[in-house]
């Protein structure tokens, strides 16, 4: 038998959530939650439906756009439920199993984004600085190819870490001091020296916070190098209003983040658990509920296709409205 089966006595953790919080706030942080996770599902879900209805929307942009779609309602299906049951119904209970599940999504859908805004960055690199080779190495087939690789590829790093937590002991508390299962949370509860894992699983996701910003910076140096010399001032200012955007959710996405990381070695700064988890709750969520505004309906096209669309809904039901309720 292993030695999980033989020392790990907890069958189940239970969702803490912020430690600090008075009972009588929990249905108001409940339906505000509730209220981030209905947008970010609407929002998103109305680009998606526009993917799949418009077939002008079949380009390499749009299939970045969508795959940032679909990874943040994956990640906010994974996060949220559970914590809106632990502040409505005081049910944040989840298995053991259950829990390794949503620990391992939770790091994986955050891979995912990682690399989607790498692939954004790179793809605006190529509109911007190599405009005659954008169309060559920009393909929708090349774009299929490369988001399906980075789907694949970003389960490896968070199943590496899982595993090791998965044969980790556990055999005391059971409290996420988190909003959900993850590495830290789970790891701080082992009843083992979990040194090397913890050094593993940090480095893991160095690597993953680290390499993809690597591109960026190198992205978004050379697009800006590129713009510097573009003499009309139209095509200047066209150019930096897109690559802003993208500044905007990168900046959103990777400053709390550095900040939460690097927070206990700043002299003087003290940040209580909850201010840790606002901290962390403002990163994961604040993109996936932005996203869709700054990315999406900000075009030009796709404000036309939904124009369009919902014109087209409108029409469609004034002719049902007549047909079952004529005047």
């Amino acid at each position: 038998m292993s030695q999980k089966n033989e020392t790990t006595f907890i069958t189940e953790f239970f969702i803490m959530g912020f430690p600090g919080l008075r009972p009588e706030y929990y249905s108001l942080i409940g339906a505000i939650f509730f209220s981030i996770y209905v947008i970010i599902i609407m929002g998103n879900s109305i680009f998606i439906v526009l993917f799949v209805t418009e077939t002008s929307l079949h380009k390499p942009m749009y299939i970045i756009m969508l795959n940032l779609a679909v990874s943040d309602v994956g990640f906010c299906t994974v996060a949220l439920p559970k914590l809106i049951s632990r502040y409505w119904f005081n049910n944040g209970s989840i298995s053991f199993q259950l829990c390794l599940m949503q620990r391992q999504f939770i790091h994986y859908f955050g891979t995912l984004n990682s690399l989607n805004m790498m692939i954004m960055a790179i793809d605006r690199y190529l509109a911007i600085c190599l405009p005659l080779r954008y169309p060559v190495y920009m393909t929708t087939r090349t774009m299929k190819f490369v988001i399906g690789f980075i789907w694949v590829s970003a389960m490896i790093f968070p199943g590496i870490s899982t595993s090791l937590t998965a044969k980790m002991p556990f055999c005391g508390p059971n409290l996420i001091m988190n909003c959900f299962c993850d590495t830290v949370s789970m790891n701080s509860l082992a009843c083992a020296d979990v040194s090397s894992q913890n050094y593993i699983s940090t480095s893991l996701a160095t690597v993953v916070l680290l390499l993809p910003f690597s591109f960026i910076i190198f992205s978004y140096i050379s697009i800006v190098v590129a713009v510097v010399k573009i003499a009309n001032i139209q095509g200047r200012l066209k150019a930096f209003s897109t690559c802003a955007t993208q500044l905007c959710i990168i900046s959103l996405y990777y400053a709390p983040r550095f900040f939460v990381y690097a927070a206990p070695n700043i002299p003087n700064l003290k940040m209580t658990m909850d201010q840790r988890l606002a901290i962390s709750m403002f990163y994961s969520l604040m993109p996936p509920l932005v996203n869709p505004l700054i990315y999406c309906f900000r075009t030009k096209e796709i404000q036309q296709l939904f124009g369009k669309w919902c014109s087209r809904k409108n029409i469609m039901s004034q002719k049902v409205s007549v047909v079952f309720f004529p005047k």
